[in-house]
């Protein structure tokens, strides 16, 4: 059949379009109500796996054809191969980290100096300052996120609440900083200079940090602290120096460097593996069994071990045990798996052309500004939630509500924010987007347990919102000021 004989594929009925996303939803629903946390470590992955076959048939059923959606369906996996290699590199930091002593440290300093009244808050200031000097949300939380986990576990802290905590402070950088690809997706996309969408969506950020950190400082449990007993704990198994922080001073530097966020985490996971040859040999050896190798050798096996397996100890002590028996690349694939799958999805309602479906009817009826406001932003949210990835969720609608910001004479830096300020943050709250896999992974605690704390990734959309409905910081161009 010539290429003029081929059936062009239809557009979707409202019905149809609404079919793939209704039984993403209630599969996964359905998944997490059977099986609860363990419904990522499969049962959610089939969900969505099942999900993209009725996608497919939905879009088959108007002419695309199988082949067509398949290779729309590897590619999206294809642009997630970038997140999947970073997963693997914090699982393998973490396992160096845990056997290095370096996590163990966090915790150690870390209790000494900051107290169970501000710690939430603390903890999002810290985040919220390492994420808009590195322009990485990821490395954040992959690094000093779980130096802070690690705390939290130790002071009798909620894991939840610290975990949103980080996510809150990690994501204000990662909306605001010049260093993150999302911030520079988003202006690039609309067409704004870098500094001009930054200058606008820090006001909205710093509102929804600020109302974050209020929350965060309520949240905080009263009382004194005595860390003696893990103090002592701390230094009968695991002796600490400041010498264990050079790993995360290293990724630190090599974010600010801009080096690849992959190459940063990775080269980190290896200087853990000096650091624990350097300053802990008979660990790794011990670690490794390896009593009847080289010593050379079985300092080897001990680091790899590390990186693939993660670090395992009994000490005896619960609490010590619990903080380093972790990590490792195969800790990950679980959330691997997930991000995969979520992936195919995405790219196979992308090709059905769902979302334009869904969205433009949206676009059409936004007349007023907090209507055209409200919709972009629900729109960019429900890009996040079915096609499981922010950058889609940045760059779909704002192709598509372009036009009807520049009708109402808006400047296109108040389009770019509102993407910008919405699908970064309400990524890592959608338990399959490959963010919100990503800190459930990294941070040990489940997106249906952080989320509801996880306040800056609501109070972030909702204030550009209210920012429409006040007609605050909503610059017009010359043509709509006129």
């Amino acid at each position: 059949m010539s290429e003029k004989d081929e059936v062009q594929p239809q557009p979707l009925g409202l019905i149809e379009a609404i079919i793939p996303v209704a039984s993403l939803v209630i599969l996964v629903g359905l998944s997490y109500f059977l099986f609860g946390d363990g419904g990522a470590s499969g049962p959610s992955q089939v969900a969505l796996t099942v999900a993209t076959m009725i996608a497919v048939l939905v879009a088959w059923r108007r002419g695309h054809s199988l082949a067509a959606l398949n290779k729309a369906a590897v590619d999206s996996v294809s642009s997630g191969i970038g997140a999947v290699f970073i997963l693997l590199a914090v699982g393998a930091l973490i396992g160096t980290w845990a056997m290095s002593g370096t996590l163990v440290a966090m915790v150690y300093y870390g209790i000494q100096i900051l107290s169970p009244n501000y710690f939430y808050l603390t903890t999002a200031v810290v985040c919220a300052v390492i994420s808009s000097s590195i322009g990485s949300s990821w490395t954040t939380a992959g690094t000093i996120g779980v130096g802070f986990m690690g705390i939290a576990a130790n002071m009798g802290l909620d894991p939840a609440i610290t975990a949103a905590a980080i996510i809150s402070g990690a994501y204000f950088g990662d909306t605001t900083s010049p260093l993150s690809d999302s911030t520079n997706l988003a202006s690039g996309t609309v067409g704004v200079g870098l500094y001009e969408h930054i200058r606008e969506t820090a006001l909205s950020s710093s509102i929804a940090l600020l109302l974050s950190l209020v929350l965060f400082w309520w949240l905080g449990k009263p009382g004194d602290f005595d860390a003696t007993d893990k103090i002592v704990a701390i230094r009968e198994f695991f002796p600490t120096s400041p010498l264990l922080f050079i790993p995360l001073v290293l990724v630190a530097a090599l974010a600010l460097l801009k080096v690849p966020p992959f190459t940063a985490i990775f080269i980190g996971a290896l200087a853990g593996g000096v650091v624990a040859v350097v300053g802990s040999p008979e660990r790794v050896i011990a670690y490794a069994n390896a009593q009847d190798l080289p010593h050379v050798l079985g300092l080897i096996k001990g680091v790899w071990l590390a990186l693939a397996n993660g670090y395992k100890t009994e000490t005896g002590n619960a609490a010590i045990d619990q903080l380093v028996s972790r990590g490792g690349m195969d800790s990950m694939l679980n959330t691997i798996w997930l991000v995969i799958t979520a992936l195919a999805f995405g790219g196979v309602v992308e090709k059905a052309g769902v979302l334009d479906r869904l969205i433009q009817p949206i676009v059409d009826r936004a007349k007023s500004t907090g209507a055209l406001m409200t919709a972009t932003v629900g729109s960019v949210v429900a890009a996040n939630v079915v096609t499981a990835d922010q950058y889609i969720a940045i760059v779909l609608p704002a192709r598509m509500f372009k036009p009807a910001f520049a009708k109402l004479g808006f400047a296109p830096v108040v389009l770019s924010r509102a993407v910008g300020a919405t699908a970064t943050p309400t990524s890592a709250i959608v338990p399959w987007n490959s963010c919100g896999a990503y800190m459930a992974a990294t941070l040990g605690v489940g997106t249906w347990h952080y989320a509801p704390y996880a306040l800056f990734s609501f109070m972030s959309p909702l204030v550009v919102i209210a920012l429409a409905f006040l007609n605050i910081r909503m610059p017009r161009t010359a043509a709509g000021q006129g």
